[in-house]
């Protein structure tokens, strides 16, 4: 794992901000669902592949390119 040398303590609520540099270097926009994974003592965040990268959907998603795309959106696509 690559230390990034950020720390940030946890709000009252449990809440922990990632800072802007890290969401754009990886690709996690507003809204965007992450996965939460614990690792022996590690916490692991990673941004979930299994919802539509259009429409947000959960419903019927595969991989292409690899990114989420239902089915529904896919077929919309296609000329």
């Amino acid at each position: 794992m690559k230390s990034t040398g950020i720390i940030r303590k946890v709000d009252d609520l449990g809440r922990i901000v990632l800072p802007i540099e890290l969401r754009r270097s990886l690709g996690i926009g507003e809204q965007d669902p992450l996965e939460i994974f614990v690792q022996d003592d590690s916490i692991v965040l990673r941004k979930s592949s299994s919802v539509c990268i259009f429409c947000g959907s959960d419903q019927e998603v595969e991989r292409y390119m690899n990114k989420g795309i239902c089915h529904k959106c896919k077929t919309n696509l296609q000329p």
